[in-house]
């Protein structure tokens, strides 16, 4: 009989989505504090383990890998398996590679690997040494795979602060880590001293981890900061690229960027040629004549090309201050420490590392421990048996069977068994090996019987006693289990450690002087189709005929100045004048939303003016709903390059008029059913710029104005009207918002 139990469907998606979020913080997406990997890191590192594909060893192509770790323990699909295998194998992401690739692993500037069909891996020396080597010796639990077919470890045996050494980086539900690469050498030397005293601090710590030490090397700039970012383990890190400065041909320098911040590895070193490219074109970098990226396999190299006479200096600081070649490293040292994510500072990243380090060595020497009391334990029942090998003999010869023999060598049960003599029988039946040193004298040979050999049982005996006292040791005293730790560590830093690639140092923030400049007047032009540029004002005058045929807004700027653009959006655009092109009078202009955020796709034109213009008078709005207000010019200098210049009645509404308000008595509003309204611009109210105005003409249903026209008194203005021409100036002059009149036709 089926049950119908009645549930919230929102406490079923609660309980839903947390498992979801859980299983991907805890399973997916960050690293354990106690090996520094994730899942699917640790489970690559354990299947090459499994598939011997060692140090010393051929290498194995990287779909098998990938797949064999795809069907045992990460059922997620093979390409996450293989990016992270790609990025275990990559030196210029990780402090310390754990693969050894060969083939096309993709480059420091973004070039993806080849398919993993093409290159082959193995695991690095020190993955197998220092990452995998006690795995026989049950120092870390095993747990079942997705469909329990297979065991996994839990954590690898890892005997470094991985965490810090190699960092991680990743994203989560609701949480994402972030953790820079460490000096292996500093790590080690950190490790050790907070062994030797717990009660060491931060600042103590800092003494050996100077900061982070990543792989592109670079300058860290803010050190002040770094000590409360390993106390709270969240900041920022200021990473600045290292350049130097070269002599070039013909008396000119080239200054050349020769280390990257860790940030830029990827398309950022792309980003960077393109931004300083467009530095060079905006005139902002005028001193930078060539860029080339030299790249290769003996570094980066990455030079510009200097005018004579420039200043490096200046060129360097405007490079750090307006493009990635110094960037920030967001630190967030989020973990998974017992089994929960945790924001980790640097104590207690190495507090979890060494309790680690004590399970596995009381594990590991546990396991020796035991084997070396067994081992003992058949050694004593040699070294007995040969002693009365004679009597050993005598029950074999005389048992039927194994079982018989091995009961009276145990308990000393002689029933069934043949004895030579009475005193045989005797003998055997105080025999009491256990049931290991039976079995030991079961499947001994005879060539143990040779004195050299009995005497190597009796050297062999007494070394395993000494390996017990050594191991009892270890495991019940804690100076002594620390000494072994600390001998391991120092090994391995001997072997492994490299000098420090990351200088880290305080710097000042880049200050660029902006070089004074000369005010000069141009004259702007912008055709029908949008581009603008600038040109003297002399050739102006010489071409003007052409020009003002040729061009829908002409008017004299600043080079200083900046240029408004009003659009029927309701918005204004900036743009700089020294952004636009200086040209000859035939050249092409660029195109308006090059340089500015003007859409030719969803805005139009409406007015075109600079910004010392602007400011100088009141402009005047007109809106198809025909709204109309005035508004100060003042209010648009402003530093954003887009701003709301009106409000518009609604989504159908548009601007269709921007003018100076001063240059006119009366305005004429033209609607698209061709009703015609003037009145005096004196009743037209000034407004904010962020106000809809007032109504400035009465409109039918369906109607819209459609032209605005301000006129001077004394001035005749005619339009054509129905094949015939219309004096606006002669019209009725009314009263705003009136609904105005038809002219006859």
């Amino acid at each position: 009989m089926e049950e119908i139990i009645s549930t919230e469907y929102s406490e079923i998606m609660q309980k839903s989505y947390i498992d979801y979020a859980m299983s991907v913080i805890i399973s997916r997406a960050l690293p354990d504090v106690r090996d520094g990997l994730k899942p699917v890191q640790r489970r690559t590192l354990y299947d090459m383990y499994e598939l011997g594909t060692y140090y010393d060893r051929p290498y194995r192509k990287s779909a098998r890998i990938v797949g064999d770790t795809m069907g045992k323990y990460h059922p997620h699909g093979d390409s996450s398996i293989y990016e992270a295998l790609v990025v275990m194998a990559q030196d210029f992401k990780k402090e310390l590679p754990l693969i050894d690739g060969h083939g096309n692993f993709g480059s420091i500037e973004g070039d993806g690997a080849a398919a993993m069909r093409y290159t082959e891996a193995r695991l690095q020396k020190i993955t197998q040494e220092v990452f995998l080597q006690d795995l026989d010796k049950d120092v870390v639990n095993f747990v079942p795979n997705f469909d329990e077919t297979e065991k996994e470890p839990e954590v690898l045996p890892v005997r470094i602060p991985n965490i810090l050494v190699n960092g991680s980086d990743g994203i989560a539900v609701g949480m994402a880590t972030s953790i820079p690469p460490h000096n292996l050498g500093e790590v080690i030397d950190a490790a050790c001293a907070y062994i030797r005293d717990k009660d060491l601090t931060t600042a103590d710590l800092m003494k050996y981890i100077k900061g982070p030490d990543f792989p592109t090397g670079g300058i860290v700039v803010n050190k002040d900061d770094l000590r409360e970012i390993y106390e709270t383990g969240t900041g920022k890190i200021r990473v600045r690229g290292r350049t130097e400065i070269e002599k070039g041909k013909n008396g000119k320098q080239l200054l050349v960027v020769t280390e990257i911040p860790y940030t830029m590895i990827g398309s950022g070193i792309g980003k960077f040629l393109l931004d300083v490219a467009d530095l060079v074109e905006k005139r902002e970098l005028p001193e930078v004549t060539d860029i080339s990226n030299m790249s290769g396999k003996d570094g980066m190299r990455i030079v510009l090309e200097l005018k004579k006479g420039a200043d490096p200096e200046r060129v360097r600081n405007i490079l750090f201050k307006k493009t990635r070649l110094e960037d920030t490293f967001g630190v967030n040292m989020l973990a998974v420490a017992d089994g929960r994510p945790e924001t980790l500072n640097l104590k207690r990243i190495l507090d979890s590392y060494v309790d680690f380090q004590f399970d596995l060595a009381t594990r590991k020497y546990q396991k020796l421990l035991e084997k070396e009391i067994e081992k003992k334990e058949i050694q004593e029942g040699l070294i007995r048996a040969v002693d009365v090998i004679d009597l050993i003999i005598e029950i074999l010869r005389g048992s039927k069977n194994q079982q018989m023999a091995k009961d009276c060598l145990t308990m000393g049960v002689t029933d069934g068994i043949r004895f030579r003599s009475k005193k045989s029988e005797k003998e055997a039946k105080q025999l009491c090996f256990t049931q290991r040193q039976a079995q030991a004298i079961l499947d001994m040979r005879l060539a143990k019987l040779i004195g050299l050999e009995i005497d190597a049982l009796y050297k062999e005996n007494q070394e395993t006693t000494e390996k017990i006292a050594r191991y009892e040791k270890i495991l019940n005293d804690y100076d002594t289990m620390a000494d072994v730790i600390l001998s391991d560590l120092y090994l391995i830093k001997k072997e492994y450690a490299v000098p420090r690639k990351t200088e880290i140092t305080n710097a000042e923030a880049p200050v660029v002087a902006e070089p004074e400049e000369e005010e000069t007047e141009l004259v702007f032009l912008m055709d029908r189709f949008g581009y603008a540029r600038t040109i003297d004002p002399a050739v102006y005058t010489k071409n003007k005929e052409a020009a003002d045929s040729e061009n829908r807004y002409i008017f004299h700027c600043l080079n200083t100045d900046r240029i408004c653009i009003f659009t029927d959006k309701g918005v204004m655009h900036t743009v700089r004048v020294k952004e636009l092109p200086f040209t000859k009078f035939r050249d092409k202009g660029t195109p308006l939303d090059n340089v500015c955020n003007y859409s030719t796709e969803s805005e139009r034109i409406i007015f075109a003016a600079s910004m010392q213009d602007v400011k100088m008078h009141r402009l005047l709005f007109v809106s198809a709903r025909g709204m109309v207000k005035a508004v100060d010019g003042a209010e648009f200098d402003v530093t954003r390059k887009t701003v709301a210049a009106t409000s518009l009645a609604d989504e159908q509404d548009g601007v269709v008029f921007v003018g100076f308000l001063d240059s006119g008595d009366t305005l004429v509003l033209q609607s698209h059913n061709d009703y015609f309204l003037r009145f005096a611009v004196s009743e037209i109210p000034e407004k904010k710029k962020n106000a809809i105005g007032v109504r400035g003409m009465k409109l039918a249903d369906g109607d819209a104005v459609e032209e605005a026209y301000l006129l001077e008194n004394r001035t005749d203005f005619t339009i054509q009207y129905h094949d015939r021409e219309l004096h606006l100036n002669k019209l009725h002059l009314a009263k705003r918002d009136g609904k105005g009149t038809r002219p006859r036709s």
